[in-house]
């Protein structure tokens, strides 16, 4: 075996042998500065234009992030600014609101304008129960801001009666009273035998003088108990105590009258003319001694 392997045949079989060795190696040879410098500078050159990079960027994110954050304030500004507060109770009420609620259970009174007091409240009810205990009748009072369903107050109080008590029978001895505050109006309606036991004078009276006249100057609850006390005494057939009297806001004109005028354009006539011979005369007068002397 050892004389067919033998050492001319060797590098056939051993691939690591037939390459010719170099005289010298790599490792012998001397390395330059260059060469062994080389790739620590190129390392040191990528760090740094990395970190570059990152800087570069890192300001637009910090930027955007700082507009992005004043949009979102910017919105829920004007969200909370334009959007309406939704709230509870009965500021959520309306006219169409207290037509499906129906009557009131413990009170006479549906204050939905929110502009009567615990105090108005509380003699509304002392007043009201005590004419149904004795009298038998039932008298509501509704205050709203505005209407948007109906033309007027009239409209809107037969609407309630209509819908309250749907039958004669219900809304014979009831009454309604409406008052409007936007449109400093009232009105008052009901069944028959209520109608007829306060009377038409006294009706009318209450709609043209308490309601309307107390409501434009914004005494709300004056207007209202000042109302019922009306028609409770007109139905234990006393004296009627009278409404509000009517002020006269009429104010005193700031025009002339036509002699006045007339005099004054006399004077005006007189100055004007005055100036216009002066302007004609003393300018000739000049030019006319003027000429003389020459």
């Amino acid at each position: 075996m050892e004389t067919i392997l033998s050492p001319p045949f060797s590098p056939l079989f051993n691939p690591k042998t037939s390459l010719p060795k170099p005289f010298l190696s790599l490792s012998h040879l001397p390395r330059s500065s260059s060469l062994s410098s080389a790739k620590p500078i190129c390392c040191s050159l990528r760090k740094q234009h990395s970190q570059i990079e990152k800087e570069s960027f890192s300001i637009p994110k910090s930027w955007v992030s700082h507009v992005q954050q004043g949009l979102a304030a910017l919105a829920i500004s004007l969200a909370l600014n334009f959007c309406p507060v939704v709230s509870s109770g009965s500021a959520l009420a309306s006219e169409f609101d207290v037509l499906n609620e129906g009557p009131p259970k413990d009170s006479y009174v549906v204050d939905d304008a929110g502009v009567l007091s615990r105090v108005t409240k509380s003699d509304l009810k002392a007043l009201l129960s005590d004419v149904e205990k004795r009298k038998g009748f039932h008298i509501n009072f509704i205050t709203v801001r505005k209407l948007t369903s109906k033309a007027d107050a009239f409209e809107y109080a037969d609407q309630v009666l209509e819908k309250w008590y749907p039958s004669v029978e219900e809304g014979n001895d009831k009454g309604i009273v409406v008052l409007v505050t936007s449109q400093k109006e009232g009105a008052i309606t009901g069944g028959p035998d209520f109608v007829k036991a306060v009377g038409d004078t006294v009706l009318d009276a209450t709609v043209s003088e308490n309601l309307p006249v107390l409501a434009t100057e914004e005494k709300y609850n004056e207007a209202v108990y000042s109302t019922a006390k009306r028609l409770v005494a007109a139905i234990d057939g006393l004296p009627d105590p009278g409404g509000p009297q009517v002020k006269d806001n009429k104010r005193e004109s700031n025009f002339k009258s036509r002699e006045e005028t007339d005099e004054k354009r006399g004077q005006f006539t007189l100055v004007v003319g005055g100036l216009l011979v002066i302007a004609f005369v003393v300018p000739m007068a000049q030019y006319y001694a003027y000429v003389s002397k020459k």
